[in-house]
């Protein structure tokens, strides 16, 4: 039997077919457009989503028995408002997760409402890119279209309901709405208020492991499959990788090292960071997590070797920093090329180099840029432990981690071993496992990944190196607070 996995990303949708032993048989993606119609705005049209995914599936399963499909599972972007009418019409474009428009919004929710009660209501407090900041500028805008809303929907939510006809969502996606009261399971009466909001627009709230529904007739046929397929209520995408990597029951981590930086710490009890420097969202397990996000993490990298340095070849550009030379560099690195959000939550932060002399080399600024990204995850790190929470090892995963030189500097910075995923497809893996639970070939998302997720590989951290380390991060933590009051006149 199979299983399909839908990784419903910002640029395209990457679908995987897995079996029941979780070996991945066949992989499709498919490009959409992104529109940004003013400065700072981010945009697409959840409609090309769906056409996307119809015109992938009949190729994902062209060489096997389609009724050997038995669910479908999906891991999406966080956070993109996606609004229906009364006639199941897509009202306007989704605003998307990066979209910046709605720092008026955001800032009326944490200074007016205030962190607290926001905090309270919803154990989160607001970031520009959350939802209910979109739904606030919405109504501010575009007054008309808000009074046409019917349904209000995440997009992975939007491709689950064009399958199923069920207006659902799961637990950990709704986490970042600021909607959700996240310790209890349940939509935020006060908050759906603040925003001007029914609950009876809010989609039905499902476990990610729970099946939502079947396949409609006209979807079962675009795709060419049963309509005895299930569907999956699926996850937000960090915690539907989270599940593909494993990190699932209490203590689990990972670190995701893509464009933008992740630490994931999964957990069975609810925890709310006092500094709110991390979010406190429901995780696809059917337990929570705690996330520190920083929005330049890779990109940083590739910033630095593409637009700077002007090359293709990273590891030639790695290869001469030896071991003796981590934790020794006098150069330091901050990572906020798009501003910061954990564990700062400032979008007027600037990257910048510090400590260069007439003896600085490019391999030195090159080291300096991996040093910094490790050590903005650790701020993140640290916020976890100062609620007691104790990380001594982590899976590592995305682009960035396939730098040894990297992963062996990220595993000293945090002083802790690092395990590499022996498959690495993210969110449509674990959204693959979570449809194998919704059909009951798994009795838990524990008792799936425990069977299907296997790992090659460690990095463990070096003592010498780590000690090292430890002194140039506690340099670090100064710069930020130092040149925070400067950044706004950049």
């Amino acid at each position: 039997m199979y299983f399909i996995g839908i990784d419903l990303g910002t640029s395209a949708v990457k679908l995987l077919l897995m079996d029941e032993k979780g070996e991945i048989k066949n992989i499709v993606s498919r490009e959409y457009p992104l529109s940004f119609p003013h400065p700072g705005w981010s945009e697409q049209n959840p409609e090309d989503w769906e056409k996307a995914v119809k015109d992938g599936i009949p190729e994902l399963i062209r060489d096997i028995d389609p009724k050997e499909v038995r669910a479908i599972g999906s891991g999406g972007q966080m956070h993109g408002l996606v609004v229906l009418d009364k006639d199941d019409n897509v009202i306007r474009p989704a605003i998307l997760w990066n979209d910046g428009r709605t720092q008026k919004e955001t800032d009326y929710l944490n200074q007016e409402i205030g962190k607290k009660k926001l905090t309270a209501l919803t154990g989160n407090i607001a970031f520009a890119g959350f939802t209910a900041p979109k739904i606030l500028w919405m109504k501010a805008n575009e007054p008309e279209n808000f009074a046409r809303i019917e349904k209000i929907m995440l997009p992975k939510d939007y491709i689950n309901y064009r399958l199923t006809g069920v207006h659902c969502t799961d637990y950990s996606d709704a986490s970042g709405m600021l909607l959700l009261d996240v310790e209890h399971k349940k939509w935020s009466r006060e908050m759906l208020d603040i925003c001007g909001v029914r609950e009876e627009q809010m989609p039905k709230l499902f476990e990610s492991y729970e099946p939502v529904g079947t396949l409609t007739e006209e979807a079962a046929s675009a795709l060419g499959l049963s309509e005895d397929v299930l569907v999956a209520a699926g996850a937000g995408d960090n915690a539907a990788a989270a599940v593909g990597t494993g990190v699932v029951g209490n203590g689990g981590c990972n670190i995701s090292l893509g464009t933008s930086g992740t630490i994931f710490i999964s957990s069975d009890s609810f925890r709310v960071d006092s500094a709110n420097a991390l979010h406190s969202f429901a995780h696809a397990d059917g337990g929570y997590h705690l996330m520190g996000c920083m929005l330049s993490a890779a990109s940083c990298n590739k910033w630095w070797m593409d637009e700077i340095i002007g090359t293709t070849d990273y590891a030639a550009q790695q290869a001469g920093i030896t071991d003796d030379m981590l934790g020794n560099n006098h150069i330091y690195y901050l990572p906020y090329l798009m501003g910061e959000r954990a564990p700062h939550n400032d979008p007027a932060a600037r990257s910048c180099f510090l400590g260069m002399t007439m003896d600085s080399t490019r391999q030195d600024m090159t080291q300096a840029v991996l040093e910094g990204v490790a050590f903005g995850i650790r701020d993140s790190l640290e916020a976890a432990r100062n609620l007691g929470i104790d990380v001594k090892t982590s899976m590592i995963c995305g682009g960035g981690a396939k730098s040894p030189l990297w992963r062996k500097i990220f595993a000293n910075v945090l002083n802790i071993e690092l395990t590499l995923p022996e498959t690495e497809q993210g969110p449509g893996y674990g959204g693959a496992i979570l449809a194998a639970v919704a059909a009951g070939v798994y009795p838990s998302v524990a008792d799936a990944t425990g069977k299907l997720v296997h790992v090659h590989g460690t990095e463990k951290p070096d003592s010498q190196i780590a000690a090292r380390y430890e002194k140039k991060y506690q340099m670090y933590r100064k710069l930020y607070p130092a040149l925070k009051s400067l950044f706004p006149d950049f």
